[in-house]
């Protein structure tokens, strides 16, 4: 290798490697510049989290809508949120409703399985899913749950126990269970006396 081929390799690797250290430069910055976008929106964050914390603290814990008055009240321990949840609290906290929409003052529902619960004790044959609903429907205009809704419901009162199954070829049907109508009429052995 000649002295001059030489100095045009070691002059080549020079020129490359001031051009990869000003690539490396302007690299770092942009990551500095978004270390710092990064920590901004942290503190943004946190913000948050302490405005919904201390919203939190203040308000009322009542029971949910969807509460029996003897369900315990289950408060979130304290760990990371989310940022819908932030805004959720914040624009809760400035119109003084509740997350879903409801203010403290409305009135609380009665539990969907209640009602079906209620329609079941008036029939003594089992009913159908959609026979319930269309009685709820007349009774409780201001109640609308799907189909499905009331289905799943009943489902969840049989595994309850508080409400038996039946299958009449390819319908299912509802009644009370038998605990359960006893438990309601007040009637206990009188009632399974009369029944002998």
């Amino acid at each position: 290798m000649t002295s001059q081929s030489a100095a045009t390799l070691r002059s080549r690797y020079v020129v490359q490697a001031a051009s990869d250290l000003e690539e490396n430069r302007r690299r770092q910055q942009e990551l500095a510049e978004k270390i710092r976008m990064l920590e901004q929106e942290e503190a943004l964050l946190v913000d948050i989290l302490a405005l919904a914390e201390r919203y939190e603290a203040s308000s009322d814990r009542s029971p949910l809508p969807e509460q029996t008055q003897d369900d315990p009240v289950l408060t979130r321990k304290p760990g990371p949120r989310s940022v819908s949840s932030g805004r959720a609290a914040r624009r809760a906290a400035q119109t003084g409703r509740g997350p879903a929409g409801g203010t403290a003052k409305e009135s609380r529902q009665p539990l969907l399985g209640d009602l079906l619960m209620g329609l079941l004790e008036g029939h003594h044959e089992p009913r159908l899913a959609k026979e319930l609903r269309d009685e709820l429907l007349r009774k409780h205009p201001d109640r609308n749950p799907t189909p499905q809704v009331v289905r799943n419901t009943l489902e969840a009162l049989v595994a309850k126990g508080r409400v038996r199954r039946h299958k009449q070829q390819r319908s299912v049907m509802y009644t009370l269970a038998e605990s359960t109508a006893r438990a309601n009429t007040g009637s206990g052995a009188d009632a399974s006396d009369d029944a002998r």
